[in-house]
């Protein structure tokens, strides 16, 4: 029988025989929940067969495809425990939360905690049971037959606005789906994982994230994310516009410029409704707003200043940055490297200090770091505190109490920001908070920075441990949550992304998020840049605005 050599990442050298599967050599490495393999910078499916000699990459939980290789397993893990103990009931993926997901059920049937643990209990025997996903190519005819048949005609328009070939259908327990994703080659390495009941048929799915080393992460109830994600759902229900097919049909139409207006008004009102609750409340003298990144903290920050300022109020920006230490009193992280995001690199007692001085009616001259020097600078140019003085303070730091600590709830008010995009791809596929950031960030970083894609993709993922680390444990002491998604923008990103996507060769490590990328912007109908106003929040990255 001919042999072929396997080269393990750790450069240890394996010979099996010749069309085995890599599943079969997956078995021969020690890592938990193997989702698929690389070779060079290509993901590719553990049902592969080794055909030639090679040396291989496994990936699991910690990469970011393998993680959403993961997650798409876990969702079909779902659908089919579901399937098969309520055959009535149906389930779908609405949007991303920190940490995890959030499921609607729908039927006529409200879940109980009992009913939860009956599915539960399927998804352990479905798991236990080890059954391979089966693989299914048919042609885009086939496919969108098949949807017809089963009454899911969103993912019908879907795969008739693209142009593959074919498409990659997958089997568990004679159900057939797909999820912009190869899949896990059984469904009994989807073995992590919680569901949190929140009633009303809403479920929150946890499951490893890419930093938590393979753990499912403690479940935190962000209950406005969730408000504010479901408000938008809900405007667009009333537009009988809840799919991508549906928003495709808009443009096709020719009604594009109309809902993009509709988009902006409704941005507008929600920052109108949050500067009413803020004047309301005469105590209130410090708005500090964060979010992570992308989620358009400098529009909206100079929206809410505008708002205010025409209802005769002074606003006064401060940046958390100018606070931080002197370069030499910054903290460093295990590596050595300073570490320019934990709240140690803010100096927190200067900060009180001047807040505190401004509530007492004093004069003080706000700082300005000097990012060459790594130093704070003082002008002459002093402010302080009159009757219709607002300030408003931005930063990565702003939602944590400890930020504040000396100054008392009374005077504060948080807003947290991020795009929650409620337009869903279809039934089992939502538009990620997260790559929507990512788009956003490709795009800004291009034009304004001269960022190209690969550096700003290698900056993603400290970026996003950050937020997790600094942002994502504090929205719950958020005032209001003001989600910056316009449900229309992908189709704009997707002018001004995709020619940097496809500039990424098969030689690059980011090879295989860029296709990943491209394959998802597929669905969207592309829309001219010029579509969008002057003061939208997407000129925040694609560029273009009056003052640009």
């Amino acid at each position: 029988m001919e042999k072929v050599k396997v080269t393990f990442q750790d450069n240890t050298i394996h010979e099996y025989e010749k069309e085995v599967s890599f599943y079969e050599i997956s078995k021969d490495i020690d890592m938990n929940n193997i989702m698929g393999f690389k070779i060079g910078n290509e993901v590719f499916s553990l049902d592969c067969k080794a055909t030639n000699d090679c040396k291989i990459e496994f990936i699991n939980t910690n990469d970011i495809i393998g993680n959403k290789i993961y997650k798409a397993g876990l969702k079909f893990l779902f659908e089919v425990a579901l399937l098969e103990t309520f055959p009535e009931l149906e389930i779908s993926y609405e949007h991303s939360v920190p940490r995890g997901m959030l499921g609607v059920v729908s039927g006529n049937k409200i879940l109980t905690q009992d009913d939860l643990n009956k599915i539960k209990s399927k998804m352990a025997d479905l798991v236990e049971e080890d059954e391979k996903i089966e693989k299914i190519n048919v042609s885009p005819k086939e496919a969108i037959k098949y949807y017809q048949v089963t009454n899911e005609l969103e993912k019908a328009s879907n795969i008739q606005s693209i142009s593959d070939k074919m498409v990659t259908l997958y089997k568990l327990h004679n159900r057939l789906n797909y999820f912009y994703s190869i899949m896990p080659y059984s469904i009994g390495s989807i073995n992590k994982y919680e569901l949190i009941y929140l009633g009303n048929n809403r479920i929150v799915f946890l499951f490893p994230s890419v930093n938590s080393n393979g753990n499912v992460p403690e479940y935190v109830h962000y209950d406005k994310i969730i408000d504010s994600f479901l408000e938008g759902k809900k405007w667009l229900d009333n537009l009988n516009m809840p799919y991508i097919s549906d928003l495709n049909k808009t443009i096709g139409n020719g009604k594009i410029k109309d809902f993009i207006r509709s988009n902006e008004l409704i941005f507008s009102l929600n920052i109108a409704k949050a500067v009413d609750n803020i004047i309301s409340n005469r105590d209130i003298k410090f708005i500090l707003i964060s979010g992570p990144s992308s989620s358009g903290k400098t529009t909206t920050t100079s929206r809410i200043s505008s708002y205010l300022e025409a209802l005769g109020y002074n606003t006064i920006k401060i940046s958390l940055d100018d606070y931080f230490v002197d370069r030499d009193k910054n903290p460093v992280d295990e590596n050595g490297k300073y570490d320019f995001e934990c709240l140690e690199a803010i100096d927190v007692e200067a900060f009180n200090n001047d807040l505190n001085r401004l509530l007492n009616g004093e004069e003080i001259t706000l700082p300005t770091y000097n990012f060459i020097t790594g130093k704070r600078e003082y002008s002459k140019d002093k402010v302080m505190m009159k009757e219709n003085t607002i300030f408003l303070i931005e930063g990565l730091h702003a939602l944590n109490d400890d930020l504040t600590i000396n100054v008392e709830d009374k005077y504060k008010y948080k807003i947290y920001l991020s795009p929650f995009i409620p337009l869903n791809i279809d039934e089992h596929n939502y538009v990620s908070t997260i790559d929507l950031r990512l788009l956003r960030r490709i795009v800004r970083d291009n034009r304004t920075r001269g960022y190209d894609i690969f550096k700003t993709i290698d900056n993603w993922q400290k970026v996003r441990y950050g937020e997790e680390k600094y942002i994502f444990p504090y929205i719950h002491q958020a005032n209001v949550i003001i989600n910056t998604a316009l449900a229309y923008e992908i189709g704009v990103l997707k002018v001004f992304v995709e020619p940097l996507l496809l500039s990424v060769g098969v030689d690059s490590n980011y090879y295989e998020e860029a296709r990943r990328l491209i394959d998802f912007l597929k669905q969207f109908f592309p829309i001219p840049g010029e579509y969008v106003n002057d003061e939208s929040i997407l000129r925040e990255f694609i560029g273009g605005k009056y003052n640009d």
